[in-house]
């Protein structure tokens, strides 16, 4: 992380069902910082869902779209929950580098398609083979959120609450944000 980002910046990785949005809430909940879904974002900005967007303008619009919006909120300080497809651009892998502590949520293409197998909102996988597709975007992509990655956290089995307190603890260890207290007693 660059050393001229003012505030806490911790930026999610990871491929789409990740848990980016779940995880990057409590943790930022936890951690006292702002939470922003770089999604969310964008379909404000669009006005409309992000699958009839993509399905009306394609893949190169929407990927315009999301690269001015993380350079908006990249820098803003906080926890930042990315688009599956952020880190393809050059520039999107750069800005969250320079802004932020990246973590990589890693996870299999076959617990991914265990996840989301019955998602109807995620626009790359409205395919007749998911997994299939799941396997090709883990091949494509796993080397670019690695690239950009200070920490990677294979998201398996362990609950929410369990990959939140070990981002968090590798956070502390490495100074990017401050340890938080433990929590009192209740009196």
């Amino acid at each position: 992380m660059s050393a001229s980002a003012s505030a806490a910046s911790i930026a999610l990785v990871g491929l789409p069902g990740s848990g980016k949005s779940t995880v990057g809430r409590q943790l930022a909940r936890r951690c006292g910082l702002p939470f922003v879904d770089s999604d969310a974002v964008i379909e404000e900005r669009l006005g409309e869902p992000i699958r009839s967007f993509f399905d009306r303008e394609g893949e190169d619009r929407f990927r315009d779209v999301e690269e001015q919006v993380l350079a908006e909120v990249a820098s803003r300080g906080g926890v930042l929950s990315t688009g599956g497809g952020a880190v393809l651009r050059p520039a999107n892998r750069r800005l969250l580098k320079e802004h932020a502590v990246v973590v990589y949520l890693y996870s299999t293409p076959e617990e991914l398609f265990r996840r989301l197998r019955h998602d109807t909102q995620r626009p790359l996988l409205q395919v007749s083979d998911p997994l299939a597709k799941l396997r090709s975007l883990h091949g494509q992509r796993d080397p670019l959120y690695r690239e950009c990655a200070d920490f990677i956290v294979e998201t398996g089995r362990p609950s929410v609450t369990a990959l939140v307190n070990l981002i968090q603890m590798q956070l502390e260890l490495s100074g990017a944000v401050p340890p938080v207290p433990p929590a009192q007693p209740a009196r």
